[in-house]
């Protein structure tokens, strides 16, 4: 039987010693889409940021454990966190423009990402982000390269930071937030890019969300959040169509739908 490659087990965060996630479990199967909704505030991005080990200073898992391929996370020595985030996790920012220096160039700083945790050459780095941001749809990836995040579009962005991410060959990608911040034909352009990522990479994906039609075009699993604590946990169909708890449902009739005739 397969085994989780990620797992939350009864886990904990808190910031400044005040609990905000509380016993947080579910599991997380290799080469599926696992959706994290519910409202602002909710402890949806600090469940990424856990596994990633990017709570700051002021935050830290307070009880349970966070497992990745056998590997309690955060008992890991930083050094091995530092090794694992980029090879073996990647993670798509809400705005991945904003994540990058405004005054270098994409090329640059997709290199210094991939130096950090390889011995690549300029060269060979480049050749590998033209092939990935052309596989993700970008137009003369070339200039791309070249270009400052300011001289890219939203749309444009998102991908420079889907890219960047995969680069690295990770085997879970977190995405928090990625089609937020975009329009709605960027939005649908985002969402079927990570879905062929998934189905062509085999890339396992925890995705956050608010958008519930987001979650209807990609999610194999919904973990549904409310205050910290998880109200609903399952196979994306069952939550979707018949959920147990009656905040999924608030959740669900929160969604805009488009009137027909």
């Amino acid at each position: 039987m397969t085994r989780p490659l990620l797992e939350y087990s009864h886990v904990e965060v808190s910031y400044n010693g005040l609990a905000v996630v509380h016993d947080v479990s579910f599991a997380v199967m290799p080469g599926e889409v696992v959706c994290v909704v519910g409202e602002s505030g909710s402890g949806k991005s600090t469940l990424v940021r856990a596994a990633m080990g990017q709570l700051g200073p002021r935050g830290c898992v307070t009880r349970g454990d966070i497992w990745y391929d056998g590997a309690s996370i955060p008992d890991l020595p930083e050094r091995d966190l530092r090794r694992l985030c980029g090879s073996h996790f990647g993670l798509v920012f809400q705005d991945s423009l904003s994540a990058l220096t405004p005054i270098r160039r994409i090329g640059d700083q997709v290199f210094e990402s991939m130096r950090a945790h390889s011995a690549i050459t300029r060269v060979e780095c480049d050749r590998l982000a033209v092939q990935m941001l052309a596989r993700l749809g970008l137009e003369d990836p070339e200039r791309v390269l070249a270009s400052y995040p300011f001289e890219l579009s939203g749309g444009m962005g998102q991908r420079v930071g889907i890219a960047i991410a995969l680069l690295g060959g990770p085997r879970v990608l977190f995405a928090d937030e990625p089609t937020s911040a975009l329009d709605v034909i960027a939005q649908a352009q985002v969402v079927e890019l990570l879905a062929s990522v998934n189905r062509e990479l085999g890339t396992t994906i925890v995705l956050v969300t608010h958008n519930m039609g987001v979650v209807r075009s990609v999610a194999n699993h919904v973990l549904v959040l409310r205050r910290g604590r998880v109200v609903e946990f399952g196979d994306a169909a069952q939550v979707l169509e018949a959920p147990r708890e009656p905040y999924t449902q608030e959740l669900l009739d929160a969604t805009p739908r488009l009137a027909t005739s």
